[in-house]
């Protein structure tokens, strides 16, 4: 699940030095020339089997947006996402050596979902990251991932001390074991709750999920990139596809901006929680507008 800091482009360092973290103090993983991680299909496909494997039938959106490095999930209107960076994933398996670390990423979204973390606006915090950890471990064994493959991602990527969102790197190694241990049948109770692994609670169909979402739709032949910003001053590039809605999040400030070039002369308009806007070409200026949908 998305943390609740900023979402586009602020990004730390770590000790003053080499190594980047995101907005989640997850390590981001050194840049690979290396390609294996194809395509959202690929990444629907690992979702599927791992639904398969809990006997779980929610459906997913699976999309992509590169760039965010990271991945989260997140509901909208009671539609169920995990958004992904590709290039993020690639770089975690290379970083990791392992082509599982990439899959445990992916089922530990799943596990926010399947705890049904994002029905509130609380954002992340370390019970919730522990629980989605035990998941994927759990998951990862399913799959037929060692103990080694099911920690290799957190082992490379998880910050050493918690934070006010996140747990420290010990403790979720030890959740994932927990979990891979009890799909193992190597322990008989998941931790603190005394049953196995919960069953999903049930999504409320009535229920405003989420707010602090902005979808994003585009209306024309071909794809374009636009340039979103949090505070109005430094703008990320955000490929948009036609007929494919692009979610996103600004979880510090109460809206954000949109512009369609990426400069100061640019027309920019502001984004607001909880809407739909449409981007579409007007036919009297021959230019890009974006319209508030009701």
């Amino acid at each position: 699940m998305k943390c609740k800091l900023l979402f586009l482009g602020l990004f730390l360092y770590l000790y003053g030095g080499a190594q980047k973290v995101n907005q989640c103090g997850i390590i981001i993983p050194p840049k690979s020339l290396k390609s294996d991680f194809s395509s959202v299909y690929e990444a629907r496909d690992y979702l599927n089997t791992m639904l398969d494997s809990i006997h779980w039938q929610e459906n997913f959106t699976v999309q992509e947006q590169n760039g965010i490095n990271n991945a989260y999930a997140t509901i909208v209107r009671n539609k169920r996402y995990i958004i992904y960076d590709n290039d993020f994933l690639e770089n975690l398996d290379n970083y990791a050596g392992s082509k599982w670390a990439s899959i445990s990423v992916l089922a530990h979204e799943m596990g926010h979902h399947y705890k049904n973390h994002v029905v509130n606006q609380g954002g992340s915090t370390p019970p919730k990251e522990i629980e989605a950890d035990y998941f994927s471990g759990y998951v990862m064994a399913k799959l037929g991932a060692s103990l080694t493959e099911a920690n290799a991602a957190m082992q490379k990527i998880a910050a050493t001390n918690a934070s006010a969102t996140h747990p420290a790197k010990a403790d979720r190694l030890r959740a994932i074991s927990n979990g891979w241990n009890y799909a193992q049948g190597l322990s008989e109770l998941s931790p603190g709750s005394g049953t196995p692994l919960p069953q999903p609670q049930q999504n409320p169909t009535n229920s405003n999920t989420d707010p602090s979402w902005i979808q994003l739709s585009l209306y024309g032949n071909s794809d374009m990139e636009v340039y979103l910003s949090d505070d109005g001053k430094k703008y990320t590039a955000a490929p948009l596809k036609v007929s494919q809605p692009f979610v996103f999040k600004f979880e510090v400030y109460n809206y954000g901006w949109l512009r369609f070039g990426n400069s100061s002369t640019s027309k920019t308009y502001k984004l607001f929680h909880n809407k739909d806007y449409a981007i579409i070409r007007s036919r009297r200026s021959n230019n890009w507008v974006m319209v508030e949908v009701p």
